[in-house]
C-alpha cells in the first residue's frame, strides 16, 4: 500500500513539475534564452497568491494576481534584461549569469518581505481521505492532476493548431523563415514568455496549498525543470512532459528505499544516466515536431 500511496503522490508531483518544466522548455526551445529566472517566476507567483489569500481576499483574486504577476515578471525580464544583452551581442553565458542573478535577487527580496520559514495555505481540499485501506489522498491532489493535464493538453492543441503556435515551434529553427511568413520573432518571443510564465501559476498555487512554500523553493523547481528539459530532449515539449512525470514518480518512490534528503540525488542520478544512454533526449526535437 505504501508503494501505491507514493505512486499517487508521485503522479501529482509529476503533473505539477510538468507544467513548470514545459514552460521553461517552451521559452528555451523558442528563444534559445536560458531563462534560469523561471524558478523565480514560480516563487513570485506562489507568494503573490499566498499574500492575497492571507489578506482574506479569496481564491479568485489570488489566482488573477498570481497570473498577472507571473506574466508581467516574465515579460519585464525579456524586455529589460535579455533583449538589451542580446542587442549588444551578449553571449549565451552572459544571459545565463543575468538570469541566475535575477533569481537570487527575487529569492532574497521574498525572504525579506515574507521571512524564510515555510508558509502554507490551509484548505478543506488539502485534508486527506482514505481512498483504499492504508491509502490516503487529498481532493487537491486529484484537482491538481486534472488541471495540469488540461493545461498541457490545451498547450499542445495551441502549438499544433494555431498560426502563433506553429510560429513558436519554428522560431528556434529559423527566425528569418518566420519573418517570411509575416510573423515577428520579437512578438513570438514575447508570446513564449507569456505562455511559459503563465504555465507556472497552477503549479505554484497547488504547491502553496499542499507542500507549502519558502523563498528557496524556486531553486528546486528550476533544477527539476532543467533536468526534465535535458532528459526529455531540448525543445521537445512531449519529451519534457514525460521526463517531468518520471522525476515526480522517482522522487516519491525513492522514499521506499532512501531517506527524503536523498530524493534530489535520485533525480540527478537519472539525469546522468539519461545523458549517457540517450544524449539527444527521450523524444528528439525532430520527432516531436
Amino acid at each position: 500500500m505504501l508503494a501505491l500511496q507514493l505512486t499517487l503522490t508521485g503522479l501529482q508531483a509529476g503533473a505539477l513539475y510538468a507544467l513548470t518544466a514545459v514552460g521553461f522548455s517552451l521559452i528555451f526551445g523558442s528563444t534559445r534564452v536560458f531563462h534560469f529566472a523561471h524558478g523565480a517566476t514560480f516563487t513570485l507567483a506562489a507568494y503573490l497568491f499566498y499574500a492575497v489569500e492571507a489578506a482574506g481576499y479569496g481564491f479568485v483574486p489570488g489566482l488573477i494576481t498570481s497570473f498577472a504577476g507571473a506574466i508581467i515578471f516574465g515579460l519585464a525580464i525579456d524586455w529589460f534584461i535579455y533583449r538589451p544583452i542580446q542587442r549588444d551581442e551578449g553571449s549565451f553565458f552572459t544571459v545565463f549569469v543575468a538570469s541566475f542573478g535575477i533569481g537570487i535577487v527575487v529569492q532574497n527580496l521574498i525572504g525579506i518581505i515574507f521571512g524564510r520559514s515555510f508558509v502554507t495555505i490551509t484548505s478543506p481540499l488539502t485534508r486527506s481521505r482514505e481512498l483504499l485501506e492504508g491509502v490516503y489522498v487529498a481532493p487537491l491532489a486529484g484537482i491538481a492532476f486534472v488541471v495540469a493535464l488540461v493545461c498541457l493538453g490545451a498547450l499542445g492543441i495551441f502549438l499544433r493548431s494555431t498560426f502563433t503556435g506553429k510560429g513558436l515551434r519554428a522560431l528556434s529553427d529559423d527566425p528569418e523563415l518566420v519573418r517570411v511568413f509575416g510573423l515577428s520573432p520579437r512578438r513570438l518571443s514575447a508570446a513564449a514568455f507569456v505562455i511559459g510564465s503563465a504555465l507556472v501559476v497552477p503549479s505554484a498555487i497547488f504547491t502553496s496549498m499542499s507542500t507549502g512554500l519558502n523563498p528557496a523553493i524556486g531553486h528546486h523547481i528550476m533544477l527539476i525543470s532543467l533536468a526534465a528539459t535535458i532528459v526529455g530532449g531540448i525543445g521537445s515539449i512531449p519529451g519534457t512532459m514525460i521526463a517531468a512525470f518520471i522525476f515526480g514518480l522517482a522522487e516519491n518512490l525513492s522514499l521506499l528505499w532512501f531517506e527524503p534528503q536523498w530524493s534530489e540525488a535520485v533525480v540527478f542520478a537519472i539525469l546522468f544516466a539519461a545523458i549517457i544512454a540517450r544524449p539527444s533526449g527521450l523524444v528528439a526535437k525532430s520527432a516531436a515536431h
